[in-house]
């Protein structure tokens, strides 16, 4: 069922946030009303011209302008061309699936998941640069591929379940990187530390 697993992943994001991440931590607040706000938007969707176009996904479209505008400005101009190669990649990846399925090896989702998790890794080092890309290339690949299949009799909703749980997909495993990333800090400082008091007793 579509929508399942965006639900079941950004219900558990917003828990986290809520209850048990630090109450001092600056982007705590932010992000679980952010994420919220897709919720309660994510049956919502308008008619603009010939296209559906669902609120959720727009929303996040938004956000992550909004969250590009507070970088400098040569960091702005990055960010921009990060998130327009994941969008011709997220394009590119649609029009293969449609023209030469066989490639698609396993779940949609799963695959897109873990080529766009791994391009934003490979182009950016930081969760919050990752996420951003991310979110913001592959909704821009939306609108690029539902303007690219407006030339055929092809319906598309763009950012619609299928592309929530995508998104969603994405943002776990970016998410899941970044805690395997920080705890191999946090076990090496440690390991370390545990030497350092071995050298001395020694």
């Amino acid at each position: 069922m579509e929508g399942t697993m965006f639900y079941w992943i950004y219900w558990s994001f917003w828990v986290y946030l809520t209850f048990l991440t630090d109450k001092k931590n600056p982007y705590r607040r932010k992000l679980s009303a952010i994420i919220l706000i897709v919720i309660l938007l994510s049956n919502q969707h308008f008619k603009l011209g010939e296209y559906d176009i669902h609120t959720s996904g727009l929303f996040l479209l938004v956000m992550s302008y909004l969250f590009f505008s507070q970088e400098k400005r040569g960091a702005i101009l990055y960010f921009y061309l990060c998130s327009l190669i994941v969008s011709i990649g997220y394009v590119a990846f649609h029009l293969f699936e449609i023209f030469d399925p066989v490639w698609i090896i396993f779940k949609k989702e799963w695959m897109m998941g873990i080529a766009f998790g791994y391009l934003a890794i490979l182009l950016q080092k930081s969760l919050k640069g990752r996420l951003l890309i991310a979110i913001c290339g592959t909704m821009q690949g939306e609108f690029l591929y539902a303007y690219t299949l407006s030339k055929f009799p092809f319906p598309y909703e763009i950012g619609g379940f299928e592309y929530l749980d995508a998104c969603a997909l994405i943002s776990a495993l970016l998410v899941a990187w970044s805690a395997i990333e920080n705890a191999g800090t946090f076990f090496q400082t440690h390991y370390h530390f545990f030497e350092k008091g071995k050298q001395k007793s020694s």
